[in-house]
């Protein structure tokens, strides 16, 4: 699984953050990390930090917050995603198709009006 950051995708001026290439185990891994440290310990998660995933050009700090923001930045290197114990379960949730079977599909992980989007994309493609 990779992890990187894609500057201006539309006309919009919108990025991305992405998780990509990776397959069913994978997606697995990735949802019972997300349950066990962000649901169950209530604790940050640093992407950069987790065995399976090579962070490309970026960093993402994965955060419990008051309020569903979305990613942010300063410097378009460290990230962190700010959202509510609601807003990490939604996305449990829409990792599930990725966990049940081999999908070429993508899934945007929150709607939230930001600037940068989170996708979950086995190709990398949206």
């Amino acid at each position: 699984m990779k992890l990187d950051y894609i500057d201006k995708i539309n006309e919009y001026g919108d990025h991305i953050v992405r998780l990509y290439d990776f397959d069913k185990a994978e997606a697995i891994k990735f949802r019972n990390t997300l349950q066990h440290t962000i649901i169950i310990n209530q604790q940050h998660l640093d992407l950069s930090a987790v065995d399976f995933i090579e962070a490309r050009n970026c960093t993402l700090i994965l955060r419990v917050s008051e309020e569903d923001e979305g990613i942010i930045t300063s410097n378009k290197k460290q990230f962190y995603c700010n959202l509510t114990t609601k807003g990490f379960e939604q996305m449990i949730l829409l990792l599930e198709p990725f966990c049940n079977k081999e999908t070429k599909g993508y899934q945007w992980l929150y709607d939230i009006d930001s600037s940068t989007d989170f996708l979950f994309s086995p190709g990398g493609t949206w």
